[in-house]
């Protein structure tokens, strides 16, 4: 590819296909696998002295082990209104209450329900290839722009030809996302 026209065109491929690529890795982190992690309460807001608040900024959220979230107020007088938000958060998970600290245990998923968030996965794994094929195609349509304005058509054809082959690359980097979520969930 010499022609200079083409060039931010690539550029503007390699970025958006990166964007895509890291919006699914970051959609396959919020998919949990029955592993204890802080970032599960994030969703959980607290009524603390008449406002709601993210429950980070009452709380410490701490996972003793694997299959277990402590959540340790910074005032032992919202410990109540602590419980209370995370129920209300309809999270799927039973808090107790010991009086100076919430204990959240997780139970192991059935292979049922692995089986369901593996779907998830696969669902959201199809959005980023449709995005990356949208990208492609976008790019594509700009390359027949530019041969129109005077790109010679074997650029253009090399160029089409790279799309695809960068398209592959990615499509590729989204499938060994999901294999990798997919053990990592699958595993008892």
């Amino acid at each position: 590819m010499s022609d200079p026209r083409l060039k931010p065109l690539f550029d503007h491929l390699k970025e958006a296909m990166d964007n895509a690529v890291d919006h699914a890795a970051n959609e396959f982190t919020k998919i949990r696998a029955g592993k204890a992690h802080p970032s599960m309460l994030d969703s959980v807001k607290v009524d603390y002295y008449g406002s709601l608040v993210p429950i980070s900024q009452v709380a410490n959220v701490n996972t003793p082990d694997g299959r277990t979230l402590t959540v340790q107020p910074w005032e032992k007088n919202v410990l109540q209104a602590i419980e209370k938000g995370i129920i209300i958060a309809n999270l799927g998970f039973n808090p107790t209450n010991d009086g100076t600290l919430i204990r959240i245990s997780l139970p192991m998923l059935t292979e049922e329900r692995r089986k369901e968030i593996v779907k998830k996965v696969k669902h959201e794994a199809e959005f980023a290839k449709v995005a990356i094929r949208t990208i492609r195609k976008d790019v594509n349509e700009n390359i027949k722009k530019a041969q129109k304005d005077g790109v010679p058509e074997d650029e253009a054809k090399t160029a089409e030809a790279q799309v695809q082959k960068t398209t592959d690359a990615y499509i590729k980097k989204i499938d060994d996302l999901t294999a990798a979520k997919e053990a990592d969930l699958m595993h008892v």
